[in-house]
């Protein structure tokens, strides 16, 4: 098999599940409880949480532990109806991932203004229509640090300047971002970021929600005194320990997976116009490593999905989590990708683990199946 869907998911790196095991056989201590045999789960907690935050220049009390990027968004997005009545609108794109916007939705129908900035055909926000949208009846901007489809990375330093500058909170779904791009949370004005860890080869399940001190987020869950009385629920001590070391391992070797993910895309990219496949490259030059989305001409994407995946290759179509869903993807219309080129949208993100001749197999087969049609 030859994997190349790593936006939709990373394999568990080894360094993860070696040191999620202890926490599921040995040390299965309840981290609330006061007694010896739950100290090493407690330090666990305490030891993850400052590792992943020095990841992002954060401090250990600003990170909260989440089942995922999903919930670290929605806690965000609809904290929002929880806001001074008079500062509570929210800003964000017309290109981010669904739990941004089925939140910004649900928090609609409840009377929270909502305004949609638009990106443009690489998928970069509008740096002034962002500006004209914000104002000092605004609570909150969501702006995706990178977008999980196209790859393209954001000008957050720009967008956040611009929010502080009329007194708004700044938060990003930095989900396919956190630990494949450097991210400092203070020098780039973060207010408060969603993580997911098995975007960068954790486990799933289980992500984090940075938010600056002096932010108070009304709780996601109420019960008990778990995330500092925030998100109440029996932490998930093996799945947050995995976090943190596919964390460390991510930031240690980033420099190194990013040249190889670049020389692995360069290559595909060649290969395709070698193949004389007719194809538009989607997204910005500034974008995720190893992220590649092209739309090729009269092509139908699902089929070269299901195609590939009988030559057993695994590509996408577009976002994960909207697989129920098979027509042009929000985001491809929303960057106006050609009609004749649209419906032949594909997403090939390659991981760490790829190679060069993984790449030229998936070229071969998609110019085999185009030959075919």
């Amino acid at each position: 098999m030859i994997y190349a869907d790593n936006a939709a998911t990373t394999r568990l790196c080894d360094e993860a599940y070696e040191a999620m095991q202890p926490y599921l056989l040995e040390k299965y201590g309840n981290p609330s409880q006061p007694y010896s045999f739950s100290r090493s789960t407690k330090t666990a907690l305490k030891n993850a949480r400052m590792i992943i935050a020095s990841g992002i220049n954060a401090s250990p009390d600003e990170i909260f532990f989440t089942s995922g990027g999903t919930e670290s968004d929605n806690w965000v997005i609809k904290s929002s109806l929880f806001f001074d009545k008079n500062k509570n609108g929210v800003v964000t794109s017309n290109i981010e991932h669904h739990a941004i916007l089925n939140s910004c939705m649900t928090v609609g129908q409840l009377g929270i203004p909502v305004t949609y900035v638009h990106a443009n055909s690489k998928g970069l926000i509008n740096e002034a229509e962002f500006e004209n949208a914000v104002n000092s009846s605004t609570g909150l901007a969501s702006i995706m640090f990178a977008n999980n489809e196209i790859g393209t990375i954001e000008p957050i330093n720009k967008l956040t300047e611009i929010a502080h500058g009329y007194g708004v909170l700044f938060h990003t779904d930095a989900v396919q971002a956190v630990g494949h791009v450097p991210i400092d949370v203070r020098a780039m004005g973060i207010d408060m970021l969603s993580a997911s860890a098995h975007k960068f080869y954790g486990p799933r399940g289980i992500g984090f929600l940075f938010v600056r001190n002096g932010i108070k987020l009304h709780n996601f869950m109420d019960g008990g005194s778990q995330e500092m009385g925030t998100r109440a629920g029996t932490e998930n001590v093996a799945a947050i320990v995995g976090m943190a070391a596919a964390f460390k391992k991510s930031i240690s070797e980033m420099s190194l997976v990013r040249s190889h993910l670049s020389e692995i895309e360069r290559f595909f990219i060649s290969e395709l116009h070698r193949a004389g496949i007719d194809f538009i490259r989607n997204g910005a030059d500034d974008h995720l490593p190893g992220s590649v989305n092209i739309s090729i001409k009269d092509a139908d994407g699902e089929m070269l999905l299901h195609r590939l995946d009988l030559k057993g290759i695994c590509i996408s179509t577009g976002s994960a989590c909207d697989s129920a869903n098979t027509q042009v993807s929000h985001v491809i219309a929303a960057i106006k990708v050609p009609k004749e080129y649209a419906e032949g949208t594909i997403r090939v993100t390659f991981g760490a683990e790829n190679t060069i001749k993984e790449a030229q197999e998936i070229v071969h087969s998609l110019k085999e199946i185009l030959s075919d049609n």
